[in-house]
């Protein structure tokens, strides 16, 4: 990674824990000059424009989700059970962390034409990753004919991440996210399959935070 790629993560991560806790993206270029010590030359060499900052935060956000991804590819073998408890980890993480919902923002066309070629390419690049990571799941899974169902499921996770934010649900709460999971499976047409029980989300959350203690 090169020095300006280093820096430019850095200063997404700065940036999101900046938002932590915020309903709307009410982050600029110059607040990034006292949260990171970096001089307004510099920031600004990075985000040209507000659009390219927004932009760049949400490239980051969903670069975590892919690397997330790789790591549910390799611990669930089943690809509904895969899809459903990927998307329960990144509720956990957005509430844990009490992050600033990206989806509330992101993607949205006019925003991205108001960002410069690069940064706009480098978000098109690695959502489109995710949307094809997430489709090729539900393909996998198996698709019910009658609705476009990946629209469905995408609706859906955009507005139970909004949801479960403003209503300040807790991380930890184990019903949350076997209700979240058994809805998923319904958009999909896949209510009928087998899904995990509470007791199920129970020991995911207690293993999540042994990893957590662990690391």
């Amino acid at each position: 990674m090169s020095n300006w790629q280093q820096r430019e993560s850095y200063l997404t991560d700065i940036a999101e824990r900046c938002l932590r806790g915020h309903k709307s993206f009410d982050l600029r270029r110059s607040h990034l000059v006292e949260a990171s010590q970096i001089s307004k030359g510099t920031i600004y060499n990075h985000f040209p424009s507000e659009a390219d900052l927004m932009v760049a935060v949400a490239s980051a956000h969903y670069r975590k989700r892919l690397e997330r991804a790789a790591i549910d590819d390799c611990d669930y073998q089943d690809c509904l059970i895969r899809f459903l408890m990927h998307h329960c980890w990144g509720l956990r993480d957005d509430l844990l962390y009490d992050r600033f919902i990206i989806s509330r923002v992101m993607p949205n066309v006019e925003l991205l034409e108001q960002a410069t070629d690069d940064n706009r390419a480098a978000f098109e690049q690695v959502y489109g990753e995710y949307i094809q990571w997430n489709n090729a799941l539900i393909q996998s899974i198996g698709v019910v004919e009658g609705f476009n169902r990946a629209e469905l499921v995408a609706n859906y996770l955009r507005g139970a991440q909004i949801n479960c934010d403003d209503a300040g649900k807790h991380y930890n709460d184990a019903s949350m996210y076997h209700q979240f999971s058994f809805a998923l499976a319904q958009l999909m047409g896949h209510s009928d399959k087998r899904l995990p029980k509470l007791a199920a989300y129970i020991s995911w959350l207690a293993e999540q935070e042994e990893t957590a203690n662990a690391a």
